[in-house]
C-alpha cells in the first residue's frame, strides 16, 4: 500500500505509542483496508479473551471459549435456538451459529448455506519456551503474541465479530450464514469437532461450500506479494517407531542398546528426502509465483511448475515452506525411553509425523520408511492417521470476489491457489462434501511461520485487514443486501 509522507509519519507516532493501535487505527493506515474503529475494537476484545483462555488438547478445554462466544453472541441478539453448543466430552464443546437469509418462495430452490469454520483448540505451550507467557495476549512491536494468535484463534475471532457487525447493520444475505467453532483439530482422534459434528448433526453445518483456515498472506522483507487460497492439503499420519530388547545393569554395557538403535534410525530418517513433484494446484502455484517473486530462486519457480528436478532441488533448498510443498515430509516430533538412570534401557521409542503428498499411498510411505529405517529391529506402526481427500474445484465465484477483494486492499498482490503443507479439518469437510477453502488474508513472512512454535504471533495490522478482506469476501459470496 503506497502512502504519502504524512501517513507514514502517523505510522511512525503510531508505532511509538503502541498504547493507541486499537484506540485509533484509522488513523495510521487507508479506510479501504480496515474495520471501523469499534469492529476493531470488538475483534480485538473477543481475541484477547479466547487467546487467554487455555484450550490445548491435555492442559485446557475448548468449552470455556464457545461458552464466551456464546455470551457475547447473545448480547448482540443471537436467539438461543440460532446457537448450538455440544461435543464428544463437555470439555470439549463446539459452538454453531446460523445468521438467516430470507426466506424464500416455495418456487424457488432454497439456497445451500455458507460455512465459517474456525478452531479454538491450540498446540501446547510451555510457559519457559516462551520469551512473553504463551497464555497472556502480548502486544509488542505492532505484534499481538500468544498461543492461537495464528492458528487460529485469529479466524475465530473475525468471524463472531464480523457475524455480529452483519447483525448490527441488518445486512441481509442471500442464504444463511453459519459459523462453526470446533474442538480439536490440533488433538483429533475421537474428540474432533468437525468429525464429530459430521457424524452426529451434519444438519448444522451442511453448506454448499466452506472457508477455513488453510490459505494465507504471503510477504517477502514486508512486501505483500500473495493472497492463497487453499483448495488442497497434505494428509496427516504419526508413525511409531520402537525398540526393546531385555535391558541389564548400567554397569555391564552390550552394543545392543535399543536407545543406540533408535538414534541410528532416526540418523538415517533425518539424512533421507522423499522425493520432490508437484501436482496440479501446486504447478499453479508456482506458475503464479514465477511472475511476481522477486528473490533470487524467481528463474527455477516457472522451471519447478514445468518439472525440472534441478530446479526442483534449488527451490527445496531455498524455502522450508517450498520444500514442504514439494514433497511428503517426515520428522522425529517426541521420544521416550529407558525405565532406569542406572539400567539400560529396555525400551526407546520415537513419534514420527508425516505430512503426505496428497497422491502418496499409505503403503508407500509406510515401505519407504521402512527402507530408511534400515533395522528389522526397528518396528513401525501407525499410531495416528487422517484419510486422504481429494482437492476442492476452484469455483470461479470464490476467485473473483478475492482478486477483486485483494486488488483493492493491496494493489499488485496476486490470489494464488495453494496446497497447504499442514492438515486442517477441511479435510473431513471435503470428504463429507462440502468443498472448502482455505481462506484468510491474514500476511506473514515466507518463512516466518511461528503456529506451533515458540512465540508464536500475529502482526496487529494484519489481523484487522484480514478483518475486512473476510468480511467483504463474506458479503461478496453471500449475495445480499
Amino acid at each position: 500500500m503506497l502512502v504519502d509522507l504524512a501517513q507514514r509519519h502517523v505510522i511512525m507516532t503510531s508505532m511509538l505509542r503502541r498504547t493507541l493501535l486499537i484506540a485509533a487505527p484509522l488513523a495510521c493506515f487507508a479506510a479501504s483496508t480496515m474495520p471501523p474503529e469499534a469492529d476493531q475494537r470488538l475483534a480485538h476484545d473477543i481475541y484477547k479473551e479466547i487467546i487467554e483462555i487455555k484450550s490445548g488438547f491435555t492442559t485446557g478445554a475448548t468449552t470455556p471459549v464457545v461458552e464466551a462466544i456464546a455470551k457475547r453472541l447473545r448480547a448482540a441478539g443471537f436467539p438461543d435456538s440460532d446457537i448450538f453448543i455440544g461435543g464428544a466430552i463437555p470439555t470439549k464443546a463446539n459452538l454453531v451459529v446460523r445468521y438467516h437469509g430470507p426466506e424464500q418462495a416455495n418456487a424457488k430452490p432454497r439456497l445451500k448455506p455458507i460455512l465459517l469454520l474456525a478452531h479454538t483448540d491450540v498446540v501446547e505451550a510451555k510457559r519457559e519456551d516462551w520469551t512473553t507467557d504463551p497464555f497472556v495476549f502480548t502486544e509488542k512491536d505492532g505484534y499481538y503474541y500468544g498461543r492461537g494468535t495464528a492458528d487460529d484463534k485469529a479466524q475465530a475471532a473475525v468471524w463472531i465479530a464480523n457475524l455480529i457487525r452483519y447483525k448490527r447493520e441488518g445486512y441481509k444475505p442471500d442464504r444463511d450464514i453459519v459459523v462453526a467453532l470446533t474442538a480439536d483439530e490440533e488433538g483429533g482422534g475421537p474428540y474432533n469437532g468437525v468429525d464429530w459434528l459430521i457424524k452426529g448433526h451434519k444438519n448444522l453445518i451442511d453448506a454448499e461450500f466452506a472457508l477455513n483456515e488453510g490459505g494465507k498472506g504471503t510477504m517477502v522483507t514486508g512486501k505483500r506479494v500473495s493472497n492463497e487460497i487453499q483448495a488442497a492439503e497434505k494428509w496427516y499420519l504419526d508413525v511409531r517407531l520402537e525398540v526393546r530388547n531385555k535391558g541389564g545393569h548400567s554397569s555391564v554395557p552390550v552394543a545392543d542398546n535399543a536407545i543406540y538403535r533408535l538414534a541410528g534410525a532416526l540418523t538415517r530418517l533425518s539424512q533421507y528426502g522423499f522425493p520432490l513433484k508437484t501436482n496440479e494446484v501446486t504447478r499453479a502455484y508456482f506458475t503464479g509465483m514465477a511472475k511476481i517473486d522477486a528473490s533470487p530462486s524467481k528463474a527455477d519457480l516457472a522451471k519447478v511448475a514445468a518439472g525440472d528436478a534441478e530446479a526442483m532441488k534449488r527451490v527445496a533448498a531455498a524455502s522450508p515452506a517450498w520444500n514442504s510443498m514439494l514433497r511428503t515430509t517426515c520428522v522425529a516430533t517426541m521420544l521416550e525411553g529407558g525405565h532406569a538412570r542406572n539400567a539400560l534401557p529396555q525400551l526407546a521409542a520415537a513419534n514420527v509425523n508425516c505430512r503426505v503428498q496428497p497422491d502418496d499411498s499409505l503403503k508407500y510411505v509406510m515401505d519407504t520408511l521402512k527402507k530408511v529405517v534400515a533395522d528389522d529391529q526397528v518396528a513401525l506402526s501407525i499410531a495416528n492417521q487422517e484419510e486422504n481427500s481429494a482437492g476442492s474445484p476452484l469455483r470461479p465465484d470464490i476467485l473473483r470476489a478475492m482478486s477483486r477483494i485483494t486488488d483493492t486492499m493491496w494493489p499488485g498482490v496476486v490470489v494464488l491457489p495453494t496446497m497447504s503443507t499442514g492438515a486442517t479439518d477441511g479435510r473431513a469437510l471435503r470428504a463429507a462434501g462440502i468443498p472448502t477453502y482455505g481462506v484468510q488474508g491474514f500476511f506473514y513472512e515466507r518463512d516466518d511461520n511461528r503456529a506451533h512454535g515458540r512465540d508464536e504471533r500475529m502482526m496487529a495490522r494484519s489481523f484487522y485487514e484480514g478483518q475486512t478482506f473476510l468480511y467483504e469476501l463474506v458479503k461478496s459470496l453471500s449475495g445480499g443486501q
